[in-house]
């Protein structure tokens, strides 16, 4: 499909833009438990392992005040407040910030949570447990830690799930990433109830409204853009799987980018129709900030394609909520 130019020399460029995009609830409540611990405790804030995975967000927030961490051996000792992450943690982490007295803050996503717990119940009923998720991530690193070393098998692809021989066919149960492509998990699932009538899952499935919902949007827009523009970083899962998921539903241009100056260019000559979507972890300020580099090469028009609405909310650790609201009681 080739763009003619438009009478002022730049060529018409249709952009798509998915709905919902960018921040989740979760990383919402992750990213103004940093800043409001700042506000309250000034600086320094420690924070084990990026608050999410988005360079611009950590880099705004080291510029407040913020110390990243990827060990709490990294932490002096220090009342300074120490915040875990929106991806989850071992249990031997808020142990060890315990032992050494921690002013610690659990930014968690409670949809995390919600994963642990039900990996707890699983254990304490004596069933083994499957967790479908990809190795490495910090969540599923946090998942696994809840429980003894042994108690959860990590299962990441269909094959995976094929090959897989638990010790009691009648007495398991799986848990997932909150953060998976709702495609492959529903594969890997099958495999696994196929295999294993028993088996147990989650009353309502792990993977979180804003993967899925993010994932919907893009299979709108994929098979009627030339292109498409996923804001994102490269560690971070659900932004990848958007990508994959675009490919698999007919853009096979798409890119993942972390700011303007990653796009390839190169790769969008003569594009007529752009879809532009962010994952849960990526600001609107980046988005905006790709629309404008394709605005200086293309006559734009903005269109936004909406899967759904959203109006999740998660409200911040209790500790500063219960500051906020004394502070606000005393200015009464």
């Amino acid at each position: 499909m080739t763009a003619h130019p438009m009478p002022g020399g730049k060529p018409p460029l249709k952009v798509l833009l998915c709905s919902p995009r960018g921040f989740c609830a979760g990383v919402v409540r992750a990213v103004e438990t940093v800043e409001r611990a700042l506000a309250l405790y000034g600086a320094p804030v420690y924070v084990r392992h990026e608050i999410v995975h988005n360079r611009y967000v950590v880099e705004s927030l080291k510029a407040k005040g913020a110390i990243f961490v990827e060990e709490l051996d990294e932490v002096p000792d220090t009342q300074a407040p120490v915040v875990f992450s929106a991806h989850g943690v071992p249990k031997s982490v808020p142990e060890e910030a315990a032992k050494r007295n921690f002013f610690a803050l659990d930014a968690t996503c409670p949809l995390v949570t919600k994963v642990h717990r039900e990996a707890e119940i699983h254990f304490h009923r004596g069933r083994e447990i499957v967790l479908v998720g990809h190795a490495g991530h910090p969540e599923v690193a946090g998942t696994i830690g809840q429980l003894p070393a042994g108690a959860i098998t990590l299962i990441e692809t269909a094959a995976d799930a094929g090959r897989f021989m638990p010790k009691d066919p009648t007495k398991l149960a799986y848990v997932t990433q909150t953060t998976l492509s709702v495609d492959d998990c529903a594969e890997i699932i099958a495999v696994l109830t196929e295999r294993f009538p028993a088996i147990v899952g989650p009353q309502k499935e792990d993977i979180c409204y804003a993967t899925t919902n993010r994932q919907e949007a893009v299979k709108r827009v994929a098979p009627i853009v030339d292109a498409l523009i996923v804001v994102g970083a490269p560690n971070s899962s659900n932004s990848q799987r958007l990508k994959e998921v675009a490919e698999r539903n007919g853009c096979s241009q798409a890119q993942l980018v972390q700011r303007a100056d990653e796009i390839d260019w190169s790769r969008l000559a003569g594009i007529a129709r752009l879809g532009i979507t962010a994952g849960a972890s990526a600001p609107e300020v980046i988005v905006e900030e790709i629309i404008d580099a394709f605005a200086a090469h293309y006559e734009i028009s903005v269109e936004t394609v909406s899967a759904v609405e959203e109006s999740m909310f998660f409200p911040l650790p209790r500790h500063l909520r219960d500051l906020d609201k004394a502070a606000g009681t005393a200015a009464e």
